[in-house]
C-alpha cells in the first residue's frame, strides 16, 4: 500500500487502523485492546509478509497506550503510565538481562522535538562500568546497562546505524534499547502515546528522512524501540480541517482524500507541527520513559536508590 505525506506515521495502531478502513481485515494483522484505570491500551501483532506490506510495518509485536491526561503532567497519574510501561517493556525485552543492555537514545538534542531520546539516556541509570566499585549487596541487585547518544548525520556525518553498530561490535549487549521522537497522523496522540515494539526502528521513516534502520538484522541482536508521537504532518491537519469541513456544511460534496491531498501546495506537504510547549513536553516524557527503562532494567533496586545514584 502507498502511504502518501498527509499520513505519515510511525504508530502501528494508526496503520493499522487504516489499512482497515480502506480495504477490511487483513490476514495476519490482529489486535486487542484493553482499558487500564482510563489508559488505552492496544496490541498490534503483524504476523505475515502481506500484513507487514500493507501496513507499512515489520512483522512482530506493537504495544501503544494511550492517555491523553498525560498532557496535564499529573504526578501519580505519570507514575502508573511509567509502571506500565515498564512491566509491558520488561515483557516484549525478556528483562532484566544479566548480559549488557545497551539503550540509545536516537534524534537531534539540538531540535526540541527530536531531542526526546537524547533526554531519556541523560536521565538512565547506566551500570555497565560500576559493578565492581561499590558495595556488594548494591552491586549484586545490578544489572549491566549502557546508554549512548549517537547524535543524527547533520551533525556527526555518520550514519546513526554504523555508528551503533560499532559499539554494538565492541561491547556485545544482548540487547538494544534504541529511544525515538515518532511521528503520528493524528495530532491528538501528540505526547499522549506511547509505542513500544519488539522489530526495532527505521529512524526518520514517519517523516520521509528515511535512514538505515536498528533491528536484529543489521545489529546481530534483538532491537525493542521505545518511542512517542512529537510532530504531525501539517498536510494532516488540513486533510482533517477540510473534511471536517465538508462533512459539516456540505455533506454531498465531501471530497476524496486524494483530492484534498492534490490540493495542497508543497510548502504544506513538508511542514512539520507540533505542541506550542513542546519543551516541557519533551522534559516530562523525558522522565517518564527514563524512570521505566530504570524500573525495566533494575527490578531489584527501590526508587530511593535509583534517586541517588542519579543524583
Amino acid at each position: 500500500m502507498r502511504w502518501s505525506n498527509w499520513d505519515r506515521t510511525d504508530l502501528a495502531v494508526e496503520r493499522a487502523a487504516m489499512v482497515r478502513e480502506r480495504t477490511g481485515e487483513i490476514p495476519g494483522l490482529e489486535s486487542s485492546q484493553e482499558q487500564i484505570n482510563g489508559i488505552h491500551i492496544t496490541r498490534v501483532q503483524v504476523s505475515t509478509p502481506h500484513a507487514a506490506s500493507q501496513v507499512g510495518k515489520p512483522p512482530g509485536r506493537y504495544f501503544t497506550l494511550e492517555c491523553p491526561e498525560l498532557k496535564y503532567r499529573n504526578r501519580t497519574l505519570l507514575k502508573n503510565v511509567a509502571q506500565i510501561i515498564a512491566k509491558e517493556l520488561a515483557v516484549l525485552a525478556e528483562l532484566p538481562r544479566k548480559n549488557d543492555v545497551l539503550v540509545v537514545g536516537l534524534g537531534n538534542w539540538q531540535a526540541t522535538p527530536d531531542a526526546l531520546g537524547p533526554r531519556v539516556v541523560s536521565q538512565l541509570m547506566v551500570t555497565r562500568h560500576i559493578r565492581g566499585y561499590i558495595s556488594q549487596d548494591l552491586g549484586q541487585r545490578l544489572y549491566p546497562v549502557a546508554g549512548i547518544s549517537p547524535g543524527v548525520l547533520g551533525i556527526t556525518g555518520m550514519e546513526t546505524a554504523d555508528i551503533v553498530r560499532g559499539i554494538v561490535e565492541q561491547i556485545k549487549p544482548e540487547l538494544v534499547i534504541t529511544v525515538d521522537a515518532l511521528a503520528a497522523r493524528s495530532p491528538s496522540r501528540l505526547f499522549s502515546t506511547i509505542q513500544i515494539a519488539d522489530t526495532g526502528i527505521q529512524p526518520g521513516s514517519g517523516v520521509g528522512n528515511k535512514r538505515p534502520g536498528l533491528n536484529r538484522e543489521s545489529l546481530g541482536v534483538p532491537v525493542v524501540a521505545l518511542g512517542v508521537p512529537t510532530v504531525v504532518s501539517g498536510a494532516s491537519i488540513a486533510v482533517d480541517v477540510l473534511q471536517d469541513y465538508f462533512s459539516r456544511f456540505n455533506p454531498h460534496a465531501r471530497p476524496s482524500i486524494d483530492s484534498v491531498y492534490d490540493f495542497l501546495s508543497q510548502d504544506l506537504l513538508d511542514l512539520l507541527v507540533t505542541h506550542k510547549d513542546v519543551d516541557m513536553q519533551i522534559m516530562e516524557m523525558s522522565k517518564l520513559l527514563a524512570s521505566a527503562i530504570n524500573k525495566a532494567t533494575q527490578p531489584a533496586i527501590t526508587e530511593d536508590e535509583m534517586l541517588d545514584y542519579l543524583q
